[in-house]
């Protein structure tokens, strides 16, 4: 095998350029289907991140009745749905693929908060002592909540940055007074997200979202949300997965284990926000194109492959009178197939490693281009390799075989 491979390396350096333009069809299949997967690769994981969030592996378990949220804002209180408490966060933090758990209950309706004569238009929280690390925040300003504000039920609140640049009119918002249903709250602190991701929006859709999970946000304690609202509506969930790929695992776990604990009826049930299974949606909107493009690529490789086997062909009748002597002497036929099918293999893994170069050098280049995103699979630059050497054993196999089966006289007289 090792003195084939020579004997196949010393043949494409002998005819440098005729070796070239026969890979080139190779080179050019699988450079544009690196570029496309690794584009399509980057695509989806941008998505992905717009709608998740880059290291924010956070999912929501709400209430739902029929499949939608319950915005008790505007509904009465289900009494088949037990409170929560910390020793259930605790228990559901033990679940598979659940780093934590808070409690917490949200209102988004657009006349619960006021400051002066503007409405807060954002969401308003709930939180338990775990919340803020939980969802990645923290307070970058004032301070957070403190034990005796949730044991005295003060009414204090922690507003995220975007509340604060558009709610207080350019005024600062550290003690500020918002009212919450008519109740004075004084404004403490200042939240940032720990990581902060900026979103490329490519869609409509893709907006829609993302607008959603971006809204501006004010926290109260959770012990203080009687104070404004009912003491008894139910908890909703922040689950933080061990891993993005984990969330659908763990947001499911714990809707599972709350319905089995919580909910003593079929009307209502708990339900996790699959931001997944969004993200899933979006991908498979642009999945029939991408095939298309692949498609496209493949047929290049195709005719690369053919390419190989007519060159092939040319090779062995250049060396009929090599090949008949070689039988002459005593060499088996399968080592002439051996032989040939090596040289069309080595020839097209080296136009399948120069493709790979070639395609991830123009998925870069397209990147800082075109602002495309990219992600180079590592898989997929192996499987890559090795299906252009696949292919040199496919379209070899009919030259390995015409050479194989000459007549050793007549290959001795041929001219």
């Amino acid at each position: 095998m090792l003195e084939s491979i020579s004997l196949a390396l010393q043949g494409l350096w002998t005819h440098k350029m005729r070796s070239f333009l026969t890979m080139l069809g190779v080179i050019i299949g699988i450079a544009s289907i690196i570029t496309i997967v690794s584009t399509i690769n980057g695509t989806n994981q941008q998505i992905k991140d717009n709608l998740v969030g880059a290291g924010n592996n956070v999912v929501n378990v709400r209430v739902t009745q029929d499949g939608n949220p319950v915005e008790f804002s505007y509904m009465a209180i289900p009494a088949s749905v037990r409170p929560l408490d910390a020793d259930v966060a605790d228990y559901l933090g033990t679940l598979p693929g659940v780093d934590s758990v808070a409690l917490f209950r949200s209102n988004s309706g657009g006349d619960a908060v006021s400051f002066g004569r503007t409405q807060f238009t954002g969401n308003l929280y709930g939180i338990d002592e775990r919340y803020l690390s939980v969802v990645g925040s923290s307070v970058a300003r004032g301070r957070a909540f403190t034990e005796e504000d949730r044991v005295n039920n003060r009414k204090v609140a922690l507003v995220d940055q975007k509340t604060a640049s558009t709610l207080f009119g350019g005024e600062d918002a550290l003690g500020s007074i918002i009212e919450v249903k008519g109740e004075p709250f004084v404004v403490v602190g200042i939240t940032a997200k720990d990581v902060s991701t900026e979103p490329v929006i490519n869609s409509v859709e893709e907006y829609r979202l993302y607008n959603a999970s971006a809204a501006g946000a004010i926290y109260i304690p959770l012990e203080s949300w009687e104070v404004a609202f009912r003491y008894d509506e139910p908890h909703s969930l922040a689950v933080r997965a061990s891993s993005v790929d984990e969330m659908t695992v763990a947001g499911n776990g714990v809707a599972e284990a709350v319905n089995a604990y919580a909910v003593a009826s079929d009307d209502y049930a708990y339900a996790a926000d699959n931001l997944l299974d969004k993200a899933a949606s979006l991908q498979n909107l642009s999945k029939s194109a991408n095939d298309q493009l692949l498609w496209i690529a493949g047929i290049s490789l195709l005719v690369g492959g053919i390419g190989v086997m007519n060159i092939m062909l040319v090779s062995v009748t250049e060396r009929t009178r090599e090949i008949g002597l070689k039988l002459a002497i005593g060499a088996s036929r399968s080592r002439i197939r051996l032989q040939f099918l090596t040289e069309a293999s080595v020839l097209t893994l080296i136009g399948g490693v120069l493709g790979v170069a070639g395609g991830i050098g123009l998925a870069y280049l397209l990147s800082s281009v075109m602002g495309i995103p990219v992600f180079v699979s590592v898989p997929a630059c192996l499987v890559a390799v090795v299906f252009s050497m696949v292919i040199g054993l496919v379209f070899g196999l009919a030259p390995a075989l015409k050479a194989s089966r000459l007549n050793p006289i007549e290959a001795l007289r041929h001219e």
